[in-house]
């Protein structure tokens, strides 16, 4: 069960009149819940779910002392730590990892710094003849986590800025392929804030994440909240959990280009997204659909802004290695994707199909038809399919099939408006963009702002502060009119 504000702050005043009666030794709390007293960590670092959880529950107490400007100076930290140890940590999340590119690892952290905060949380305010209301945003308590390995150090920056700047602390679970560079984010973001905040465990984390934690985090009484940035399986194990979940799933976004298009600049663009991180990000350009008439053309295009192109024999050789397509494969009839490959890169993915991809190279392109594996599948490497189709209609709708409902993120390029509103309310995706990379949906070429946790599935949308609030109303009843 979770606490409200209103109970945990009565049970914390009652705890510390105890303490000083009892020379500090304040008894349990005996308000019937299951929460558990947290064990000691190192640096928000714990070996067991429900001793971080416990830990964290405890930083939120305290937390709520410090006010906005305590969340404010948590969000400052993450945002400076991220921007000094840029090189670091993305040499670090790349050893670990072994998937995508350094460069990338690097600009993901640069990028932190333009998160929003605390600033995002604007109370809204009435007053008329009846009195005064104020709705203001509240914290939760603690957050459970889920962290993906394709962006480990990045995704847990973003979500404790979202988290804390909500007013809440954070539970960690990383995914195991990545949990060592969380790790050590982890220390460093805590010996910061114990530094200058005096309130250790603001952030926590299970320093070797297994399923077994991760059933522990989500069943854990102290968490009141879940947040999960990964494939199905993680998102339906969340959801089935009875906690309310954030979930940022899976996607497969599409791209469509018209006659209308700017064929040079969509190429440009197509390649700059599918290409960033070795197509690691769910919202990169997984497939695209290129009307009759300007398919040659666009081929043309792509080729000149530096996509190499690979024949039908040696596409078949990179999917063979690619997907295991054996029935029962990964104990199911559907292909199984390898994930030696996924984030591998052009020179990579070349070699397997006895192609000399020359250095540089940042993205392998194929034709193929719409029931490919790499067109059906959200194959994250450095290889995109290309179909051809008749007319925007064929185009809109197969865009619409391969992205399976999942409403995550597609692309079009055109001049012609009526097209962008055919795709939209068709694909009604959480994310569209029109006329520029899958990153210019996250503020890089475009305007907005940043998030690693992109909550599809649930409806969230792009994760800000406001995504971790309760919206409260405060009521004050009377003819309280001064004019």
């Amino acid at each position: 069960m979770a606490s409200s504000l209103n109970e945990d702050l009565v049970r914390s005043i009652v705890q510390d009149v105890l303490a000083n009666l009892n020379n500090g030794s304040a008894p349990a709390p005996s308000c019937g819940c299951a929460h558990k007293k947290a064990a000691a960590g190192n640096l928000g670092v714990f070996e067991d779910a429900s001793s971080a959880a416990a830990a964290a529950r405890e930083a939120f107490t305290e937390l709520r002392k410090k006010g906005m400007a305590g969340r404010r100076v948590v969000v400052d930290i993450v945002k400076r730590l991220c921007t000094a140890k840029q090189q670091e940590w993305g040499e670090l999340e790349f050893a670990e990892t072994k998937i995508g590119r350094l460069e990338h690892k690097i600009a993901k952290l640069q990028g932190i710094a333009g998160l929003p905060g605390v600033e995002w949380l604007q109370p809204y305010g009435m007053s008329g003849d009846h009195g005064i209301t104020m709705e203001e945003f509240t914290p939760f308590g603690v957050v459970g986590a889920i962290t993906p390995v394709t962006h480990s150090i990045p995704t847990v920056a973003c979500n404790i800025i979202n988290i804390v700047a909500a007013g809440n602390t954070a539970v960690f679970n990383a995914h195991p392929g990545g949990a060592k560079c969380a790790v050590e984010a982890v220390k460093a973001f805590n010996t910061e804030i114990e530094k200058e905040l005096g309130i250790p465990n603001i952030v926590t984390i299970i320093r070797e994440p297994t399923i077994e934690s991760f059933n522990e985090l989500t069943s854990s009484p102290d968490v009141s909240l879940l947040v999960i940035t990964g494939g199905p399986g993680v998102v339906k194990a969340a959801m089935a959990s009875g906690k309310r979940a954030i979930c940022a799933g899976p996607g497969n976004p599409p791209v469509v280009v018209d006659e209308s298009a700017r064929l040079d600049k969509a190429a440009r663009d197509i390649i700059f997204g599918a290409s960033f991180d070795n197509n690691l990000l769910c919202i990169g350009e997984k497939q695209i659909f290129v009307l009759d008439k300007v398919y040659d053309s666009f081929l043309n295009e792509f080729r000149r802004a530096g996509a190499l192109q690979v024949n039908d024999q040696q596409l078949a050789a990179i999917t063979a290695e690619a997907f295991d397509t054996k029935a029962g494969a990964g104990g199911c009839s559907h292909p199984v994707l390898n994930r030696d490959l996924v984030g591998a890169g052009a020179e990579r993915l070349g070699s397997i199909a006895g192609l000399q991809v020359p250095t540089g190279t940042e993205l392998l392109f194929a034709e193929t038809d719409v029931d490919h594996l790499f067109v059906q599948e959200e194959q994250m490497m450095s290889l995109v399919p290309i179909v051809r189709v008749r007319d925007i209609e064929e185009g809109v709708r197969l865009a619409k099939e391969t992205e399976h409902g999942y409403k995550h993120s597609s692309m079009i390029h055109t001049l012609n408006v009526e097209h962008m509103t055919l795709m939209a309310q068709a694909l009604d995706s959480t994310l569209f963009v029109k006329n520029g990379s899958c990153l210019a949906g996250l503020g890089s070429g475009g305007e907005g702002y940043a998030s690693f946790s992109i909550a599809t599935t649930t409806g969230e949308g792009i994760t800000t502060p406001m995504t971790f609030t309760r919206k409260r109303r405060c009521v004050m009843v009377d003819n309280l009119n001064q004019f």
